[in-house]
């Protein structure tokens, strides 16, 4: 085959490689992808951008009441999640190591502590012991909660599912972890007004009470329906002081309004017209 030949296989592979390039510059272009408004998955505790530029930090999860959890877990629901550990774990009493350290007995046990297995070295910079927190924390997302670790478990992000696998864990040892005490109940806060202000206090006894002014003539005013009955004025409605005046033709000589139960009040004058004589 002479330079020809290679020269034309030589500019075929070139012409293919530039036409890749060309193509994927230009589909760049034409189908460009947004980014997310926000992520898909948030992880407790990590900042985060908004679009408006400010950055949250997004709320840590509520640790689970383990002395009101762990009695009324399901515990063959726990060893049934627990196949996807043994995958890259051992649970049997003395079993080997495989890809991870082996899990009998982790309750409980000091972090990174197993022997004959080579931990990372964010683990073993994390310290501490696998306590109930701590195995839930970690379950939910072990490459977010410990950064650096060989752990390459996606999660499980259900608090229930953490809850089943770590009551299904605590029996897998000599003697079951023991349970904490239930924490006490704590009390809920008080309801703030809806417009933020301290709600106003009851009145003083008596607070409601009108209030009494002086009249136009100095006298005492006092409120509508609260008049007191004056002695010896009687309560003849109008039209009923004609008669105290007038002397009566039976024969009794004393005025009306003077008795203790005056006429009734009809809203009418009395009759002026004189019986006739017999």
């Amino acid at each position: 085959m002479d330079s020809f030949e290679w020269n034309k296989i030589a500019g075929a592979v070139l012409g293919t490689l530039l036409f890749v390039v060309a193509v994927k510059i230009a589909s760049g272009f034409i189908f460009e992808v947004e980014q997310p408004a926000k992520p898909g998955y948030v992880v407790q505790g990590v900042e985060t951008t908004t679009g408006t530029g400010t950055t949250q930090v997004a709320a840590e999860e509520q640790l689970p009441d383990w002395g009101t959890v762990l009695p009324k877990a399901n515990v063959a629901e726990g060893k049934s999640i627990s196949t996807r550990c043994e995958q890259c774990h051992d649970l049997s009493k003395g079993g080997p190591n495989k890809i991870g350290p082996n899990l009998w007995g982790v309750v409980g046990r000091p972090r990174a502590s197993h022997p004959g297995f080579d931990y990372s070295a964010a683990m073993k910079a994390k310290g501490g012991s696998w306590s109930y927190d701590e195995l839930f924390k970690f379950l939910k997302s072990p490459g977010a909660y410990i950064p650096g670790t060989k752990m390459s478990f996606a999660g499980l992000p259900k608090a229930e599912d953490r809850i089943n696998l770590i009551a299904y864990l605590r029996t897998d040892m000599d003697s079951p972890a023991p349970i904490p005490p239930p924490q006490p109940a704590k009390a809920a806060p008080a309801a703030a007004p809806a417009n933020g202000k301290a709600p106003a206090a009851a009145p003083a006894p008596g607070a409601g009470a009108p209030a009494t002014g002086k009249g136009p003539n100095g006298t005492a005013a006092v409120a509508p329906g609260n008049q007191p009955a004056m002695a010896g004025s009687g309560s003849a409605a109008p039209g009923s002081a004609g008669n105290a005046s007038r002397p009566s033709n039976s024969g009794a000589g004393k005025d009306n309004s003077a008795g203790g139960n005056p006429p009734a009040a009809t809203g009418k004058q009395p009759s002026t017209t004189q019986p006739k004589k017999p």
